[in-house]
C-alpha cells in the first residue's frame, strides 16, 4: 500500500512538473528541444547571442577639437544594401520589435528631446481605417475599423545622423553614428504622387547597439557569417549619400538646389563635394 501510494505522489508531481513547462518549447523524448535536435545547419548558431558589445572609449570635451554632423541616407534600393530587405529579418521589422518591446527608446525628433510613448509609437506603426463591409444574414452594411500595419515592404530608405570629431589627446580623427530613422514615403490618395518623405521615429544609436548585435545580417556569400547590425554599421557595411550637413542656416542640400531639371544630380555632385572636402580636411592634418 505504501509502494502504491508512492508511485502516485511521484505520478503527480511528474505530471505537474510537464505542465508548468512553458508552452512554446516543444521537447523531445529525451527532454532536449527539438531546434537542438533538427538543426538546419551544421551546428546551432549561437555566438551572435553570446556576443557583448564593448563600450564606448570615454572622450574628454576638452580633447575635442573639432566636430561636425552629417545626416545620410541608406537607400535599401542599392545593391549593397540589399540585407536591409531581407524578407527573412528586414531591418525595419528589427527596429520595430525593439520599439515595441521596449529595448529601445524611441524618438520623435533626430535630437532625442522627444521621447515617446507605447500608445505612440503604436500610432505611428499601424493605421487605423473604416471600411463598409456588407453582412449577408442581415441584408446591411456595416462599418468595420479596421488596423493596418506599415509594411516594411514600403520602407525604402534610412535616415542616418552621424558626428565626425578630432580626437588631440589620440590624434585620429573618428565618427560616431548618433540615431537612426526609418522613413516613410507620404502619397496623395487622390493622384498617387509622392508628397514627402516622413520620418517614422528616431532610435538612439548608442543605446541600441547592445540590442542590434542580437541580430544576424543575412550574407549571399556566406550563411553562416556572424555579422551582425551591430557589425554593420560599426563597420559602415553600407552605401549612402549625404544630405545636410551641421551649418549656421540649417540648410539641407535640397534646399541649394531645387526647381530645375538638373536638381537631382547636382544635389548628388554636392553630396560627394562634402565628403570630399571632409576627407581632404583628415590628410590635411598631418604633414608627409
Amino acid at each position: 500500500m505504501l509502494n502504491k501510494n508512492l508511485f502516485l505522489l511521484c505520478f503527480v508531481l511528474f505530471s505537474c512538473s510537464m505542465f508548468a513547462q512553458d508552452d512554446t518549447v516543444i521537447v523531445g523524448e529525451s527532454g532536449t528541444p527539438l531546434e537542438d535536435i533538427y538543426i538546419d545547419g551544421v551546428v546551432n548558431r549561437n555566438l551572435i547571442e553570446e556576443t557583448r558589445v564593448l563600450d564606448y572609449d570615454h572622450v574628454r570635451e576638452a580633447d575635442v577639437t573639432w566636430e561636425r554632423k552629417l545626416w545620410r541616407i541608406i537607400d535599401i534600393r542599392e545593391k549593397m544594401n540589399i540585407s536591409f530587405k531581407s524578407p527573412l529579418k528586414p531591418f525595419f521589422s528589427i527596429l520595430r520589435e525593439l520599439a515595441e518591446n521596449g529595448d529601445i527608446a524611441v524618438f520623435k525628433d533626430e535630437f532625442f528631446r522627444e521621447p515617446m510613448t507605447l500608445e505612440e509609437i503604436e500610432g505611428k506603426l499601424n493605421r487605423i481605417d473604416t471600411t463598409t463591409v456588407f453582412d449577408y444574414d442581415t441584408y446591411e452594411e456595416k462599418i468595420e475599423i479596421v488596423k493596418n500595419e506599415v509594411n516594411w515592404e514600403d520602407i525604402e530608405q534610412f535616415r542616418l545622423k552621424e558626428v565626425w570629431y578630432f580626437d588631440k589627446e589620440l590624434s585620429v580623427m573618428k565618427s560616431r553614428i548618433l540615431g537612426i530613422s526609418p522613413i516613410q514615403n507620404v502619397i496623395d490618395p487622390a493622384t498617387g504622387e509622392f508628397k514627402y518623405a516622413l520620418p517614422l521615429f528616431w532610435i538612439y544609436y548608442p543605446e541600441a547597439r547592445e540590442p542590434l548585435s542580437r541580430f544576424r545580417v543575412e550574407n549571399d556569400f556566406n550563411e553562416i557569417s556572424t555579422m551582425s547590425w551591430f557589425d554593420l554599421f560599426e563597420q559602415r557595411f553600407f552605401a549612402s549619400y549625404i544630405i545636410k550637413q551641421s551649418n549656421t542656416l540649417d540648410l539641407r542640400v535640397q534646399d541649394l538646389f531645387y526647381g530645375y531639371d538638373r536638381e537631382g544630380i547636382d544635389r548628388l555632385l554636392e553630396s560627394d563635394k562634402i565628403k570630399a572636402e571632409l576627407f581632404n580636411f583628415e590628410h590635411d592634418l598631418w604633414e608627409y
